[in-house]
């Protein structure tokens, strides 16, 4: 290679760091408030059961001869007047209090019933339990549609965020593993923040990615194209194994035709059966006896196990609480079983406590990152009231491979190239046109 040649290559290789810095650089600004806010509220859904098990304790057993269950439930439809019933969980300790669903004016309500006295313990709407308002937070940031919106764009900047401290991360030149694979300590706080960023960034960056991968399923775009994408290519109508976002399993809350069918009146002359019944074939909890829907005319016991591959659901005869058939996660199709095993893994609940603690490493090393960078930016941060972006030089074009790659990732996430155009446009027709934003942002 010439002398020439070579002075060329450096410069690409220099213009391309800068403009990838660039764009690791806006994708972080963006990113980093809602990366924190997951990061926060992710670990605290991990561990669901723990913590839904500690804030029950005080309704389990309890002292008394019980009633029968269809007494409990009973009075819990009394308490709420106009109600409906739709399911009850199925307990192994016939003294813990009768937990029952019911439907009262369009909203699910937890009814906790007393299985001796039959006093009400406690009442409370399905979406003011405590992981249904930390699933807002997560899940929509608790600005309904809109907000689900906002995650899922930042879910998807978050990975080009991943893809380009990946490459700036590239010890290209380094020697030593010092600075690569760990932080080097003694060569000043610059150094030290920048190391720490870089190193965490490597170990965390294969998790981040997976726990991103494993949630888009849920998002409203992405997860409403992915079905559609499936029901295209499927030759009958299917229903999806799990909801796209959480405006569908409001919809499903609220009993609404969508995810799951609406409940129909329920006879609860033999729900005693049908609990004893279900009971007996030892279901990984949480079980719950659902009254028959729209779509599935039997009575059903579901284990709503978030390890979903050990998943069971049966249909009972209506008159002698018989097993009728038995799903198992077997039994799916092979598009249930990959996105099924994704939210298992996504909730830490796949493979037990090391799957939640690498789920909260994961987010410790994500808010790691935020702080660091903010750390980093500040530290660097210049004289000259700009924002401090590396400016884009004057002979910085986007290579063919790096526009490839950008329309790649465009099609597989619609809100990151729907934002991506959008900002585009906003700089070229706005931003460029106002001389102290353009020297601000860094802009030609």
């Amino acid at each position: 290679m010439s002398n020439e040649q070579a002075v060329r290559k450096s410069k690409r290789g220099m213009i391309n760091y800068r403009m990838i810095w660039r764009w690791h650089f806006y994708a972080g600004l963006f990113c980093i408030p809602f990366v924190i806010i997951l990061s926060l509220t992710g670990p605290i859904y991990l561990f669901k059961p723990q913590i839904e098990a500690a804030i029950d304790r005080p309704y389990n057993a309890l002292s008394g001869q019980p009633k029968s269950l269809e007494v409990q439930v009973q009075a819990a439809l009394a308490s709420l007047p106009h109600s409906q019933f739709v399911s009850v969980d199925v307990r192994q300790d016939l003294n813990d209090a009768a937990r029952v669903t019911l439907m009262q004016h369009d909203e699910r309500v937890r009814v906790y019933v007393h299985p001796e006295s039959l006093a009400i313990l406690k009442t409370i709407k399905e979406k003011d339990r405590f992981f249904s308002i930390v699933k807002n937070i997560h899940g929509e940031l608790t600005m309904g549609e809109f907000g689900t919106l906002i995650v899922e764009t930042a879910a998807s900047w978050a990975l080009i965020m991943i893809i380009t401290g990946l490459y700036l991360w590239w010890p290209h030149q380094a020697r030593g593993l010092a600075g690569v694979l760990w932080p080097r300590t003694g060569l000043g706080r610059k150094i030290f923040w920048r190391d720490l960023h870089g190193v965490v960034g490597i170990y965390v960056s294969a998790f981040a990615i997976i726990l991103i991968l494993t949630g888009l399923p849920w998002t409203n775009v992405w997860g409403s194209n992915f079905r559609n994408i499936r029901q295209a290519i499927e030759t009958h109508q299917v229903q999806a194994d799990w909801s796209s976002g959480r405006a569908a399993e409001k919809v499903t809350n609220k009993g609404h035709h969508g995810w799951h069918s609406a409940p129909l009146a329920a006879d609860l002359s033999h729900i005693d059966i049908y609990a004893q019944a279900v009971r007996d074939l030892k279901l990984p909890p949480p079980v719950v006896l659902t009254s028959p829907t729209e779509r599935t005319p039997h009575w059903q016991g579901v284990s709503q196990t978030q390890n979903r591959p050990r998943g069971v659901t049966v249909r009972l005869d209506a008159h002698t609480g018989a097993m009728v058939s038995r799903e198992t996660f077997a039994d799916k199709k092979i598009v249930d079983k990959v996105v099924g095993t994704g939210i298992s893994l996504h909730e830490g609940q796949l493979f037990g406590p090391l799957n939640q603690l690498i789920g909260v490493l994961t987010a410790l090393g994500l808010i790691t990152l935020c702080v660091s960078a903010m750390v980093m930016w500040w530290q660097r941060r210049p004289d000259d009231q700009t924002l401090g972006v590396p400016a884009a030089l004057p002979e910085e074009r986007l290579g063919s491979g790096f526009g490839i790659l950008i329309v790649i990732l465009g099609l597989f996430l619609p809100m990151m190239a729907i934002t991506l155009i959008v900002m585009a446009l906003i700089e070229f027709l706005v931003l460029k046109r106002i001389p102290p934003v353009r020297k601000w942002l860094g802009l030609r």
